[in-house]
């Protein structure tokens, strides 16, 4: 899915900006241990990636903007700008290296802060013909300040390394493990845990996940399916089929001697897992934006999620549950085009304990706005994912910030998680081409009945120190 940014940065121009500051905050003498949290301070945080933003002078180098979260939500005022050209972060800003496109969050070290890290894909490594880097931004009470390069051990044969990046226990031991798509054989790299703040890995593992299942390793997603408390790895690539290739998912289940390849699943470009049902097992949620043909099985008219329900054995027996927005309560129309399920997260909005699916169809047409975007909550229960009670936003929604228009890409990415600290996940939206370019995320509140367009806020990289001109900024939330 992020291949969008790859196609289209190249057609656009950055503004000007030498080495990007960074706001330091305050914290409590001890980590929280919350997931999310890089400052330790009890708030989930988020980071706001511009893969296209300028850094150091480049075009195109990228940078990620971090957002503090407090009792009232993210607050714009206690942030930090990280680039190649922040004192402290390995590397040097060069044009189109697109720091920030991949992101993911974890406690690599186990000290109790929440990591970022930062799959620099496009870094040239020497005169080879490799390339990638994973960084690893350290939080702290002071939260994100110093980062490594994971440089030992290293994989053979890089290319693009970072492609796709995930975290989670994948051994049971506890420590926390990184996994990395590698677009060259052997597909995907296994970071062993803990991490070192040195960059160095207990151990490495190489997974050939294209001999072992048919299915190259492009987009990779951690969850915990059978509910042992082994962290499980959904990989999403393509499976070649008749004369061509087709969508396809595989997951790998954790295991104490590490990942083993389990049984295949719907395909698509996005996916989250979440248990949807409330009954203790991760539920595979994958989105495909495609329309429904040969080779994109598990598209729709104008884009599908489906639901794969999980089981202590991996996947359950009962049918898959597929969603469009013409399944009975979800709003608007199912239409060519749409988007539906570019983007997807979780998090329980309504603090019942089930959760729920955020949906982008950031290429959704709005009277005579063009790909102008919204976002579709879908909500959990206890027969699993359901359009009923589903509500949908867009910048023409009362009390949302803004006005839908053409080529905003509303949508385009989602992040639900709780910030504030009150049981109940906010959404979070992207809208990478608000503005021709410059790129916006929305700030949208949860109440006992979900999220809220009242009291909804929305901000661009100005507002976080960050420089002004086409940044994509909002392309990739973590946190």
């Amino acid at each position: 899915m992020r291949k969008r940014t790859l196609l289209l940065a190249a057609t656009l121009t950055g503004s000007l900006l030498t080495t990007l500051p960074m706001t330091m905050t305050t914290a409590s003498a001890a980590p929280s241990g919350l997931s999310g949290d890089f400052n330790g301070d009890g708030y989930r945080d988020v980071a706001i990636s511009a893969p296209i933003g300028t850094a150091g002078g480049k075009s195109g180098a990228g940078y990620v903007a971090v957002v503090y979260g407090t009792a009232s939500g993210l607050d714009t005022t206690r942030r930090q700008i990280i680039s190649q050209a922040t004192e402290g972060i390995p590397g040097v800003p060069e044009s189109y290296d697109y720091f920030g496109d991949r992101t993911t969050t974890g406690d690599l070290d186990g000290d109790g802060y929440t990591d970022l890290i930062v799959g620099v894909h496009g870094e040239n490594i020497g005169s080879t013909d490799e390339s990638g880097v994973l960084t690893v931004v350290w939080g702290g009470s002071t939260g994100l300040k110093t980062a490594t390069d994971i440089t030992s051990p290293l994989p053979e044969n890089r290319y693009e390394l970072g492609w796709s990046v995930a975290t989670g226990d994948f051994d049971g031991d506890g420590d926390t493990d990184l996994a990395a798509a590698n677009i060259a054989y052997p597909g995907l790299s296994i970071f062993q845990g803990p991490i070192s703040r040195t960059g160095r890995a207990a151990g490495h593992l190489g997974i050939g996940t294209q001999s072992q299942t048919g299915i190259n390793t492009d987009t990779i997603v951690s969850g915990d399916v059978t509910g042992d408390g082994k962290t499980d790895l959904l990989v999403m690539g393509q499976e070649e089929f008749s004369d061509g290739y087709r969508t396809r998912s595989v997951l790998y289940k954790g295991t104490a001697t590490g990942l083993t390849p389990g049984s295949k699943v719907a395909g698509g470009y996005d996916a989250v897992i979440a248990d949807v049902d409330k009954d203790g097992y991760g539920d595979i949620v994958t989105g495909n934006f495609m329309e429904k043909s040969a080779t994109e099985p598990h598209g729709g008219p104008g884009g599908a999620v489906t639901v794969t329900y999980g089981a202590s054995t991996g996947l359950s027996s009962r049918t898959p549950v597929r969603i469009t927005q013409d399944t009975t309560g979800v709003p608007g129309t199912a239409e060519k085009g749409d988007g539906f399920g570019r983007s997807l997260s979780a998090g329980d909005t309504n603090g019942d304990g089930y959760a729920d699916i955020a949906v982008g169809a950031p290429d959704e047409t709005l009277g005579s706005a063009r790909r102008a975007g919204t976002v579709t909550v879908l909500r959990g229960s206890s027969s699993g994912l359901t359009g009923s009670s589903a509500k949908s936003f867009s910048q023409n929604t009362t009390g949302v910030p803004g006005t839908a228009e053409s080529l905003d890409f509303f949508g385009s990415e989602v992040r639900l998680t709780d910030v504030n600290r009150d049981g109940r996940a906010e959404l979070v939206a992207g809208a990478y081409g608000e503005n021709t370019g410059d790129g916006a995320v929305w700030f949208l509140k949860s109440t006992t009945s979900g999220v809220t367009a009242t009291g909804a806020k929305s901000f661009g990289a100005a507002a976080v120190g960050g420089p002004a001109g086409d940044a994509y900024f909002g392309d990739v939330l973590a946190g």
